[in-house]
C-alpha cells in the first residue's frame, strides 16, 4: 500500500512512525514545505530565557531517521493540489520550480495550522513577527538581543508563556489583549486575575480589552500600535492570537467545520474513507461536551497521528477523544486545567456551576507546603464534572490528568468526592485535595436542595478466603 502525508510537524512524524513500525513494507511519502520536521513550538519561549540552550534539541525526529526508517522525504515540496477523486497530489519544488505528480492509496492530511493573521493595518511591518515554526523561532530569539521594547498581541499560551520568558531576559514587556481575561480557553476570571496580577508583579504591562487596529512606524524608527485602549510604542511585536487550519487543499473534498476544520469520525478518518486527517488541520472529539472542535494542542496531534498511522490499514483502534488537557509553568508556580472552564459550559448550554478551593496540598503540621486553588466545573443536572483548574507553586499538573480521566469516564461529583487516592503527610492531606474540592461541590448541590441521587452498589465478587 502506499501512503502519502502531507506535513510532518507533531501528527505526520507520529503517523509515519507508527506505519514504518508496524508495517515496514508500507511505501510512505511525506511531502513537507519546510527543511525540518517535527518542530516543538512549545520549547520557543523556553528557548528565550534559556532553558533549552539549543532550539536544535526541539526536534524529535530529522529527514534522516524517516529515510532510514523507510520512508520518503520531500522536504521543501509544496503541495498545490490534491484530487480526491483520482487520489492524485501535485506538488512543486520550491527550490528548483518543477512540479511532479503523484499517486496514493491512502492520504494523511496533518498540514497543521498558520498564526491566525488578523486584518490590522500594518501587519507586515518589518518589526512585526508572528510565533509558531522554527524560522520564525529563531527570528524571535535573534531580535531579543537587540530589541529591549517588546510588545506581545494576544495573551493565550503562547502569548502569556512569550510575556514571562521577555520579563525573565531584562526586556520591557506590554501584554495586549482583546478581551477582559487572558488564557480565556483554559481559565475562568478568578484565575486570569491571578495571573494578571503575577504577570503585572513581575514587571509585564498587562491591558485588557486592548484590540490592537494597526502597526505603524514613528520618526524615531519606533513600532507604534494603536489599539481600542490608546496608542503604545515598542521595538518589536510578536502577533499570538490563535491559529487556523491549513486545510484549503481539501476544501470541498472532505467535510469541515465553520473553522476550515477537518471532520473525522472515531478513526480519525474524514468523510472521504481513504483520507485521514490529524492534528491542527482536524477537529478533535471533545468529550466534556460530545462535540467536534477546533482545540490546537501538540497532545491532540500527537495521539492523532499515531491513530492515524494506525487505523489506515483498517478500523483497528477507536480515537477516545479529548479533555484539552494542559498545563503551564509561570514564575514559579503551575497553572494546569482540563475540561471546559464555567464560562465555555455555559456557552454549551449545560446547567454548569462552579466551586473554589482554597488550601494547602499536604498538611500544615508537616515542615512546609504552599497554598493550592482549584476551580471545579460540573454540571447541576447529570451531576458530571465538566472541567477543572488548578494554581499553586506545587506541581499539580499530574491532578489535571487524573481529572481528565475523570471526564472521560463520566464521573460525577459525588464520585470524585469519594475515589480512592493515597493519604501519606508528605504528599496530601487524609483526603486529598481532588476529593475535598468535589465534597465542596456536593456540600453546595445539598444545601440546594439537590443531594445525593440514591445509587445501588455494584455487586462486587470478590475471592472467598480459604479458611484454615
Amino acid at each position: 500500500m502506499k501512503v502519502i502525508i502531507v506535513g510532518s510537524t507533531h501528527a505526520g512524524t507520529n503517523a509515519a512512525l507508527q506505519i514504518l513500525r508496524d508495517h515496514p513494507e508500507t511505501e510512505v511519502t511525506i511531502y513537507e514545505r519546510h527543511t525540518d520536521v517535527s518542530f516543538l513550538s512549545c520549547g520557543i519561549s523556553l528557548y528565550l530565557d534559556g532553558q533549552v540552550k539549543h532550539l536544535e534539541d526541539m526536534f524529535y525526529s530529522s529527514p534522516e531517521q524517516l529515510t532510514a526508517l523507510g520512508a520518503t522525504i520531500k522536504t521543501r515540496f509544496n503541495v498545490m493540489k490534491i484530487d480526491s477523486e483520482a487520489k492524485t497530489l501535485e506538488a512543486v519544488n520550491m527550490d528548483s520550480g518543477d512540479m511532479i505528480h503523484d499517486t496514493y492509496d491512502k492520504l494523511i492530511m496533518a498540514t497543521g495550522s498558520t498564526v491566525t493573521v488578523p486584518p490590522i493595518f500594518g501587519i507586515d511591518e518589518e518589526k512585526v513577527l508572528l510565533c509558531k515554526n522554527y524560522d520564525q523561532a529563531k527570528a524571535i530569539y535573534e531580535t531579543a538581543k537587540t530589541n529591549k521594547r517588546i510588545a506581545i498581541v494576544g495573551a493565550g499560551y503562547i502569548g502569556t508563556e512569550l510575556a514571562e520568558s521577555y520579563a525573565r531576559t531584562n526586556h520591557e514587556v506590554l501584554l495586549l489583549q482583546s478581551r477582559d481575561i487572558i488564557l480565556n480557553h483554559y481559565v475562568d476570571k478568578n484565575f486570569s486575575d491571578r495571573i494578571v496580577h503575577m504577570l503585572e508583579d513581575n514587571g509585564v504591562d498587562v491591558h485588557l480589552n486592548a484590540r490592537v487596529t494597526s502597526f505603524t512606524s514613528n520618526k524615531q524608527g519606533e513600532l507604534v500600535i494603536e489599539s481600542t485602549q490608546g496608542d503604545y510604542t515598542a521595538d518589536l511585536a510578536i502577533v499570538c492570537t490563535g491559529f487556523v487550519p491549513n486545510t484549503e487543499l481539501l476544501r470541498g473534498q472532505v467535510d469541515m467545520d465553520r473553522h476550515g476544520a477537518i471532520i473525522i469520525n472515531d478513526y480519525v478518518q474524514t468523510s472521504n474513507p481513504d483520507i485521514f486527517a490529524c492534528g491542527d488541520a482536524s477537529v478533535v472529539n471533545f468529550n466534556p461536551t460530545g462535540k467536534p472542535a477546533y482545540t490546537p494542542l501538540a497532545t491532540n496531534a500527537v495521539r492523532q497521528g499515531m491513530l492515524a498511522g494506525i487505523n489506515v490499514f483498517g478500523n483497528i483502534q477507536p480515537y477516545m477523544g479529548t479533555q484539552a488537557t494542559s498545563a503551564m509553568s509561570i514564575f514559579g508556580y503551575t497553572l494546569a486545567s482540563t475540561g471546559l472552564t464555567l464560562y465555555h459550559a455555559k456557552r454549551n448550554d449545560f446547567n454548569a456551576d462552579m466551586v473554589t478551593f482554597e488550601g494547602t496540598w499536604r498538611p500544615a503540621y508537616m515542615p512546609s507546603t504552599d497554598r493550592l486553588s482549584i476551580n471545579l466545573v460540573y454540571d447541576r443536572d447529570s451531576r458530571r464534572v465538566l472541567g477543572m483548574q488548578l494554581y499553586s507553586k506545587h506541581e499539580v499538573a499530574q491532578s489535571a490528568n487524573a481529572v481528565s480521566i475523570a471526564i472521560q469516564n463520566q464521573n460525577t461529583i459525588d464520585d470524585l468526592a469519594f475515589v480512592d487516592m493515597l493519604f501519606q503527610p508528605n504528599f496530601d492531606d487524609t483526603f486529598n485535595y481532588l476529593n475535598l474540592v468535589a465534597q465542596m461541590a456536593v456540600e453546595k448541590e445539598t444545601k440546594r436542595g439537590n443531594p445525593r441521587p440514591r445509587v445501588t452498589a455494584k455487586a462486587r465478587h470478590l475471592p472467598t478466603a480459604d479458611k484454615d
